[in-house]
């Protein structure tokens, strides 16, 4: 008895020993070679359907990537009702990202009555959060509840990372505050949600209340808190965080460390990203990935391409580094390293996906090989919408239309068009002025479902306009269910590219009242059309406008409004502009001088122009327009030759057609008729219309009818489409009493579809503008004007005017030619503006045509007989109007 009880004993020890060493063994077991000795060993002994050892082989071969052997050995031991062996294949399975199958296992378990417990369902949990089921984690969350396990720490922190992961922070939330016990993990799940799912202001508000708590974060807070600093810009609170890592010591954690790396770059900080990245003791393809891709976002495209040679030559880049580094070598136009990345790519095995091969579209097009471009196309075995729109764009870029149209037809066989698809084959019929193909792709769009999308309407509302057709683009316009502020931009700009300034202001108006706030874009559409009305009313308000939204350091809009207050009749204003700007570009500058040519002031003009060469702003084609014109208007004949020497002296600058046009000008406008024939003749271009027109018109005023005759016949031979220089050459036969003439170019004119102008001017009283065409005599008190033109017409007669009939271009009697010379729209403005002002307050008459040398010397006359101040803007300049003289000099 006693010795049964002594080996009894003794095999109990045994037992004891053998299991603890299986155990030790199994827990130390670092290869899979000893993983199955061990196992072997415990088959030999009999012990492989022990609950005990299944559950370890079980973990322990999930731990070794070897899902197979972990379902062996379960398989071993089924059917079994041991929830520990359970729990092991589901945690197994999970671990090895086989969450389908573990959601399986989880129902086998539940349908062989085999009762869960709280180890049970975090990995359950994950598995759901994996897949995103979200039915089944409401499931599986009420099972939870029905066992009375909602108040278990590990279970609870799972479901809060479940539904964080589901995007349902409400629920995620709701769970948090239900627990009775939280820990570090709780928070990170919350915290890590918010920051997850973008919820960055969240994200913080949590962290510092977990602070508040004393938790003290570890990585997995930190990884999660830092997204959120850089996102919201929050540098206070990322220095913060960035003090506490080194305080307790998480530096060394790569993931922490790539965080830093991140949210310094979003702080645009270069250094400190740099410092971090270098101090980083281990790193990974993330922290090369994101300093290559921080460098290359602040467009530091050299630096990034450099980096990623140190890459190379002691880490293997993955695709994300390959595809920032060609981006790079697009906006860099670095063909031969874009190739040697791309052969990188092929040496290296890896695998493009359509991403990356979109990306190489895109750089070889934007290093101008489009060959290479259609080759990495043609070649990929799966196209996105990416890839076409690329493509197209890539032939759009080097304006090869046809091609567009091919790859666009083919594109529509196989259903990849979308909406980006459609606004950029409506750029190219905007850029053909193709309106058929313009209204093919507007069938196209309606068919596909895109006329709903406001990007897509704005294009095509842009296209119409630019086509011509501006009833069109108000249809797409108006069937529009929302404008956005680029659709008000785009019409406004259309009514002013049209021509109808009128509709624009009352578009301007329409918008205002739909509450859309006005953007820089807005105010360079609206000031044009106060240009065109010489509202300076109107502009004043706008500049008021341009104050309150902070748009005044905006370069675009101080070089509109000095236009704008020059062509309203307010140099004052425009100098004022000019003087307030801190940066001005060429645009600036020119603009400058050609407010000073419209008001005669050559010489302030010229000034300006030097002022402008001495701030190192170099003038172009534009400028050299400007300065010359300027020097025409007032009679400064060699100031003027001397700025066209310069254009090709000092500035290589070839002179087009307009600069020989300014020059034709400024000789004939000066008398010089004879010279300024010369310098046609000497022209290396051949004279257009507007050289001949130039000359013409001086000659006319000149009276030089020889030269004027001459110099109307080679207007004719022009063919031109403009109808100034026909009406010219006609009223060069006017004057000339040559009828038949006159009535022959008339003839032409409406043969070839052309219409002549109908002179009309107009004056702004009281916020209302009047409008007087030509013979007008169908307006609001036409009958006290013409008494009043009457009463003036005889004490002008009384000061010594004569009517000059030269410009009356009508073969009637001499009377009816005076009572025609009353009826210009100029005379009516100026007669209307008398009778409704106050008697002394100055006058500003605009015209859309060069006033007529009679009316011109009308003006001065009323001007002296009324004293009244008149400032008139004719089609070619500014002509103030004071006791009988103008300011232009007769240089007009």
């Amino acid at each position: 008895m006693k010795t049964t009880t002594k080996f009894s004993t003794l095999h109990e020890a045994t037992n004891q020993f053998l299991f603890s060493s299986l155990s030790k063994s199994l827990s130390s077991a670092s290869t899979t070679k000893q993983l199955h000795r061990i196992h072997s060993i415990i088959i030999t002994l009999g012990l492989e359907k022990s609950s005990f050892f299944s559950g370890k082989l079980i973990s322990k071969y999930a731990q070794f990537k070897d899902p197979k052997s972990s379902f062996s050995v379960f398989h071993q031991v089924s059917p079994t009702a041991n929830v520990y062996q359970w729990n092991s294949i589901i945690r197994a399975l999970t671990h090895n990202g086989l969450f389908t199958k573990a959601l399986g296992f989880y129902g086998k378990m539940r349908k062989l009555d085999v009762l869960p417990d709280k180890c049970t369902f975090p990995s359950v949990i994950n598995s759901c959060a994996a897949l995103v089921d979200i039915e089944m984690g409401q499931v599986v969350h009420e099972n939870v509840l029905k066992m009375g396990l909602g108040s278990d720490l590990y279970i609870g922190n799972a479901l809060v990372d479940m539904y964080a992961r589901f995007g349902c922070m409400d629920e995620a939330l709701k769970m948090f505050d239900g627990m009775p016990e939280r820990d570090v993990v709780s928070w990170n799940s919350l915290i890590s949600g918010y920051s997850a799912n973008g919820y960055w202001v969240e994200a913080l508000e949590f962290y510092s209340m977990s602070r508040m708590e004393g938790i003290m974060p570890d990585s997995f807070t930190v990884s999660s808190v830092l997204p959120a600093c850089g996102d919201l810009v929050n540098v206070k609170e990322g220095e913060l965080l960035h003090c506490l890592v080194e305080k307790i010591g998480l530096h060394g954690d790569v993931v922490v460390s790539n965080g830093l790396l991140s949210m310094y770059f979003k702080f645009n900080r270069l250094v400190e990203a740099r410092r971090i990245f270098d101090e980083m003791v281990i790193r990974d393809t993330v922290s090369w990935n994101t300093l290559i891709c921080g460098y290359s976002q602040m467009e530091l495209f050299k630096e990034s391409i450099e980096l990623f040679m140190l890459m190379v030559n002691r880490f293997k880049p993955d695709l994300l580094t390959i595809t920032t580094v060609l981006r790079a070598c697009g906006h860099l136009r670095d063909l031969e390293f874009g190739k040697f990345v791309h052969e990188y790519m092929k040496k290296g095995g890896f695998q493009s996906d359509v991403t990356a091969d979109n990306i190489l579209i895109d750089m070889y097009a934007k290093c101008d090989d489009l060959l290479a471009s259609r080759e990495v196309f043609d070649r990929m075995m799966c196209k996105d919408s990416v890839s076409w729109n690329s493509m197209i764009n890539c032939y759009i870029q080097h304006l090869n239309y046809d091609e567009v149209l091919k790859l666009a037809m083919i594109m529509k066989v196989d259903m990849k068009v979308d909406s980006v698809t459609c606004v950029m084959l409506l750029s190219v019929s905007t850029q053909l002025a193709d309106k058929e193909l313009g209204k093919e792709i507007h069938c196209d769009i309606i068919k596909l479902g895109f006329d709903s999308d406001v990007i897509v309407n704005n294009s095509m509302v842009d296209m119409y306009a630019k086509c011509g057709l501006i009833n069109d683009s108000l249809k797409v316009f108006e069937n529009m269910k929302t404008h956005d502020r680029v659709t008000w931009n785009t019409i406004v700009a259309a009514c002013v590219q049209s021509g109808d300034f009128t509709l624009g202001l009352r578009m301007i108006n329409q918008m205002r009242t739909e509450g859309v706030m006005p953007d820089a874009a807005t105010v360079l559409g609206i000031l044009p059309m106060c240009s065109f009305f010489a509202s300076k009313r109107q502009g004043k308000e706008i500049h008021g406008c341009i104050f309150r939204f902070g748009f005044e350091t905006d370069v675009p809009t101080g070089n509109a409004l000095i236009e704008m207050y020059s062509k309203c009749g307010s140099l004052k204003n425009s100098i004022q502009v000019f003087d307030r700007m801190k940066v001005r570009d060429v645009v600036t500058w020119t603009a400058m001088i050609s407010a000073y040519g419209m008001y005669g002031e050559g010489g302030k003009a010229l000034r300006a122009f030097e002022d402008m060469k001495a701030t190192g702003v170099v003038p172009d084609h534009v400028t050299f327009v400007a300065i010359i014109y300027a020097c025409s208007h007032s009679g400064l004949v060699e100031e003027g030759l001397a700025c066209f020497d310069q254009m090709q002296k000092d500035y290589n600058l070839k002179p087009r057609i307009e600069h020989y046009a300014c020059v034709v000008d400024l000789l004939s406008r000066s008398g010089l008729i004879t010279k300024a024939e010369d310098f046609i003749n000497s022209m290396p271009l051949k004279p257009d219309a507007s050289i001949w027109g130039s000359l013409l018109s001086a000659c006319r005023s000149s009276g030089n009818i020889l030269v004027a005759e001459r110099v109307a016949e080679r207007i004719l031979e022009q063919k031109s489409n403009d109808t100034g220089y026909y009406v010219l050459a006609s009223n060069v036969y006017a004057i000339l009493g040559k009828w038949d003439q006159v009535r022959m170019i008339r003839k032409a004119i409406r043969a070839r579809g052309l219409k002549k102008d109908p002179g009309c001017s107009w004056i702004e009283i009281k916020r209302r503008l009047y409008v007087f065409g030509t013979g007008d005599k169908f307006f609001e008190q036409f009958e006290e004007v013409n008494k009043l033109l009457g009463i003036i017409s005889g004490l002008m007669a009384k000061e010594g005017y004569v009517a000059d009939l030269r410009y009356v271009l009508h073969d009637v009697e001499e009377d009816e030619k005076r009572d025609m010379l009353c009826g210009h729209s100029e005379r009516l403005a100026i007669a209307f503006g008398l009778l409704n002002t106050e008697p002394g307050t100055p006058l500003q008459i605009m015209k859309n045509l060069r006033v007529c040398g009679d009316c011109h010397t009308v003006t001065k006359y009323i001007s002296m007989i009324m004293q009244r101040e008149i400032l008139v803007r004719d089609a070619n300049r500014f002509h103030l109007f004071k006791d009988g003289t103008c300011s232009c000099g007769d240089h007009w």
